[in-house]
C-alpha cells in the first residue's frame, strides 16, 4: 500500500511531508531547516570541520527523505570548500512533482542553487554523481537493515523515522552496522535522545553524548566511534 504524503508548513515557514498513516513528519513540526541546520550542520558537518583536519569527508544520510540534508549540506559547503562525498540512502523516494512543492529554495534564500535542489531529486539512484567540482552525490535505493559499508564515513546523518513509528530502525543490530560503517572517530548524529536509543548505541561502542537540541527539542544525541 502507498503511503500519502501530504506537504505541509513547519513553525519556521519550511515545508515538510507528514505521513496521516503513520502520524509523522519527515522532519520537525517546530521547524525543518532549524532541525536539519541545529542537528545535521552545526552539531555534525561543522563539528567534524572544526575538530578533524580533513579536506576530504564522507557522509552517509540514513533516510534521504526530502532532501532537505543534502541541500543544506551542499549550501555549508560553499563556504567549506571540502571535497564532500554524500551517500544518501532512501527505500521509499518522493517524486519529483512533491519535491517542487517543497519551499526550501525560497526559505534559505538560495535561489542560485535552484537547478542543483532539482538536480538532487532528479539523478538517477545507485550511481555517483557531480554536483559540483566538491559535492559528489550518490543516492541508494536501499533498506537501511541492509547495509553492510565497512570504514567508510567520518559523519552518519541518522534520520530515519521515530522509534514509535519504527523500532526496529533504533536498535543494536542497526547501530552496529552504523558503528561499522564509521571511520575511527566519526560521527553519528540524530534527533533522538531516548534511554533506550542511547543505551543501543553504547552496548556496541559508540561514545554518546546529550547536547542540546534544535526548537522543540529538549535534547540530541552525539555518538562517536572511538
Amino acid at each position: 500500500m502507498k503511503l500519502i504524503r501530504n506537504i505541509i508548513k513547519t513553525a519556521d515557514g519550511s515545508s515538510t511531508i507528514f505521513l496521516p498513516e503513520l502520524q509523522d513528519t519527515y522532519h520537525s513540526k517546530h521547524g525543518a531547516i532549524q532541525e536539519s541546520n541545529h542537528i545535521f550542520i552545526k552539531t555534525g558537518l561543522k563539528y567534524i570541520v572544526d575538530n578533524q583536519q580533513k579536506l576530504n569527508l564522507n557522509i552517509l544520510e540514513i533516510g534521504f527523505g526530502t532532501g532537505l540534508n543534502c541541500l543544506m549540506t551542499f549550501l555549508e559547503n560553499e563556504k567549506l570548500n571540502k571535497n564532500i562525498n554524500y551517500v544518501g540512502i532512501e527505500a521509499f523516494p518522493i517524486t519529483t512533482e512533491e519535491a517542487q512543492q517543497l519551499n526550501y529554495i525560497n526559505e534559505l534564500n538560495a535561489t542560485k542553487s535552484k537547478l542543483v535542489f532539482e538536480q538532487i531529486h532528479q539523478l538517477s539512484w545507485n550511481q555517483k554523481h557531480s554536483i559540483s567540482p566538491y559535492f559528489n552525490l550518490t543516492k541508494r535505493l536501499e533498506k537501511i537493515e541492509n547495509i553492510a559499508d565497512i570504514n567508510q564515513y567520518d559523519i552518519i546523518y541518522f534520520d530515519a523515522f521515530g522509534a514509535q513509528v519504527q523500532p526496529e530502525l533504533w536498535t543494536e543490530i542497526i547501530f552496529e552496522k552504523m558503528y561499522n560503517a564509521l571511520k575511527k572517530n566519526g560521527i553519528l548524529v540524530t534527533y533522538s535522545a531516548k534511554g533506550s536509543v542511547r543505551r543501543a548505541m553504547q552496548s556496541v561502542g559508540f561514545q554518546t553524548e546529550r547536547l542540546p537540541g534544535p526548537p522543540g527539542k529538549r535534547e540530541m544525541l552525539r555518538a562517536t566511534k572511538i
